[in-house]
């Protein structure tokens, strides 16, 4: 199937400073619905900064006063489903495929939720590794408030993060949580003050940027994987994904236990070894 081209490359922006990626949803007048446009969009720009050098951590937030309130009903749901079910299919496709790959991205991800997230919006904010919320956010599955159940893995993510019961009540009763709701019933990370979000992100991705990348990206994949499995095959499953870290960055690891071993310079139960040691 052809990819569409992208009519308003303006609906996600994204800058990059001190090796920080801040990608923002960014249809403030939509509340940063999401539409086939932006899905496109989003694709591309994860596209261009996976591999960037200049990029080490990537944070998704959004512009205004929502990070994002789902699918867009009218051009995702409606105009989608008038093209028949080629046009529900392609729909369905764009999206998911940029949250599939942010949920196995590259670089640590974070979600900097500030505002409003319902429904679709679950999928990225399940997608990212970290996910720090502001107090004053509202997350919602509002589905059962206009007759259909929560889709597109918005189920899933709620019975993946939260307690049974509470996952329940989520899902049908249709009551939105406070950031630090969501944060006690374990829908996101954290919750701090929206004055205080962008800080402590930074702080958080400032941590993430000292670790050794290889092992990063070994351990997020590892922590989803193992979810779903037994405990003889996920223990089976970590011994080869150590084997494979180690012949993509033995240097890394050797020079973590020099440095612990021999120069005595870190300790690991208190911070990273220095990573830049190993290239000079």
């Amino acid at each position: 199937m052809t990819a569409l081209p992208t009519d308003n490359p303006d609906v996600v922006a994204y800058r990059v400073e001190n090796r920080i990626a801040w990608v923002k949803f960014n249809r403030p007048d939509k509340r940063n619905a999401q539409s086939p446009n932006l899905n496109r969009r989003m694709a591309e720009i994860l596209d261009e900064l996976e591999h960037r050098d200049d990029v080490g951590v990537l944070v998704l937030t959004g512009e205004g006063q929502a990070w994002s309130a789902g699918m867009d009903l009218k051009e995702y749901f409606r105009e989608s489903a008038g093209k028949g079910l080629e046009g529900t299919r392609r729909a369905q496709r764009q999206a998911y495929r940029w949250w599939e790959q942010l949920r196995f991205y590259q670089k640590p991800t974070i979600a900097m939720v500030n505002g409003w997230c319902f429904g679709g919006a679950y999928g990225p904010l399940y997608a990212c590794d970290i996910a720090v919320a502001a107090d004053e956010a509202q997350f919602g599955l509002s589905e059962i408030n206009w007759g259909i159940l929560p889709g597109g893995g918005a189920t899933k993510v709620a019975t993946n993060s939260m307690p049974f019961r509470k996952a329940m009540y989520h899902a049908m009763m249709g009551e939105n949580l406070t950031g630090q709701q969501a944060a006690a019933q374990g829908l996101v990370t954290e919750s701090v003050p929206l004055a205080q979000l962008e800080a402590r992100v930074t702080e958080i991705a400032n941590v993430l940027l000292k670790k050794n990348p290889t092992a990063l990206k070994a351990t997020k994949d590892a922590v989803r994987r193992v979810m779903e499995m037994t405990y003889d095959n996920a223990e089976d499953y970590l011994i080869r994904a150590q084997e494979a870290a180690d012949s993509f960055d033995k240097e890394g690891r050797m020079e973590g236990m020099k440095q612990f071993l021999d120069d005595k310079t870190y300790k690991p139960g208190l911070g990273a070894y220095d990573k830049d040691r190993a290239k000079s």
